[in-house]
């Protein structure tokens, strides 16, 4: 149908394969039969979950639904997950079906009590229309190209919305969609910033993202220029990588900022690690982010947050940060300013956080989740 986005494929394991028959149906025990129960007064269902992108793929909307279908199994619901990402299987409490036909997909949805879209897809969701079951969408973004023009795709989507029950990820996104939604933020990997309360927080900023021109590193650099010329040098790592990162580089040395920005690369596993040595996160995103996870990885790793304010962003940071107009870097420096400035200002925005994430702790986000698919399957 034409949406399919271009994906970055990282390596996967090989190990513990889940046996698939020709057509790429499970062979063997039904998804989620591995023990776990449904918690009391909340039915167990099985669920289609719909993915476009999924492992090995990497990304937000992939991280957000590996964390989704995990902890749906471990709240006691059965699992297929079909998605359009090649890769080799990997031992999980849910079954992966990768490219399925359209006659598998559709003798999945009649197997299935709910049709989960993680993000809407046209590929999956118009064979699955015939067969009359509930339909929940979490939309994770504006439904636009990406130059923020409206394709057919897009018009054909809006058109089956009211069709659907609708999940958003923030209310910036609602606030884009012709039909209601129920507003359910994206949870975060617990496990990887847990327990580093007591880390000494020896360098000042990190920057976390794909080094791509709407994240806005390029702005931070210059807010760190401005502190310069106010005699105030910060260190900065930047964790991440991709095409921007040569302009970057040529950028730094521009503003004779070589002594103080170091690039760490991306950091597949203990970047939980690394940023609890920062003071302070920054989300520069010169774009309207629809919401901003990596904020929530920044609070969970005992950082305060500069961010832009447009978009989604804001409902992530709540109120463990400070924001500034988006492409604004005179701002951001007065942000940044204050806060290497003042310890106690650190402190009492840190105060909030353990608070403000427990709304987006992986469980409490599926069992919001699991709410709305229940409503829709006896609504």
């Amino acid at each position: 149908m034409g949406d399919y986005p271009a994906t970055h494929i990282a390596s996967a394991s090989k190990a513990g394969r889940t046996e698939l028959d020709a057509e790429g149906m499970p062979c063997g025990p039904i998804a989620g039969e591995r023990g776990a129960k449904s918690p009391p007064g909340r039915r167990s269902m099985k669920i289609l979950f719909c993915s476009h992108v999924f492992a090995p793929s990497v990304g937000g909307i992939e991280t957000v639904g590996r964390i989704l279908a995990e902890q749906f199994c471990r709240l006691g619901s059965t699992i297929t997950l079909v998605t359009s990402t090649p890769g080799e299987e990997v031992s999980s409490a849910y079954h992966i079906v990768r490219r399925p036909s359209f006659k598998r997909l559709r003798q999945l949805a009649r197997d299935a009590d709910v049709i989960f879209q993680n993000n809407i897809s046209l590929r999956t969701l118009l064979p699955v229309l015939p067969c009359r079951k509930p339909i929940v969408v979490a939309h994770h973004g504006c439904l636009a190209r990406t130059n923020g023009r409206k394709g057919w795709q897009d018009y054909l989507k809006l058109a089956v919305l009211p069709m659907c029950h609708n999940i958003s990820i923030s209310e910036a996104v609602s606030a884009t969609l012709p039909v209601r939604s129920v507003v359910i933020g994206n949870p975060y990997e617990t496990s990887e910033f847990a327990g580093f309360e007591d880390t000494p927080r020896s360098k000042d900023i990190v920057f976390l993202g794909r080094l791509v021109s709407q994240k806005g590193c390029d702005l931070l650099l210059r807010s760190l220029s401005i502190l310069k010329a106010e005699g105030v040098c910060p260190s900065l790592s930047i964790i991440g990588d991709g095409p921007e990162l040569p302009a970057l580089r040529r950028l730094i040395a521009e503003l004779d900022l070589s002594n103080q920005v170091v690039f760490l690369g991306t950091i597949r596993e203990g970047r939980g690690k690394e940023i609890a040595r920062h003071k302070i996160m920054v989300v520069p995103s010169s774009y309207a982010e629809p919401f901003g996870v990596v904020a929530l990885e920044g609070l969970a790793a005992g950082c305060v947050i500069v961010a832009s304010s447009a978009g989604g962003l804001p409902e992530a940071v709540g109120p463990c940060g400070i924001l500034f107009p988006n492409g604004d870097a005179r701002a951001m420096a007065s942000a940044l300013r204050d806060l290497l400035a003042s310890p106690s200002l650190r402190e009492k925005l840190r105060s909030e956080s353990s608070r403000h994430l427990e709304r987006f702790r992986p469980e409490t986000v599926a069992k919001k989740y699991l709410d709305v698919f229940q409503s829709a399957l006896h609504g």
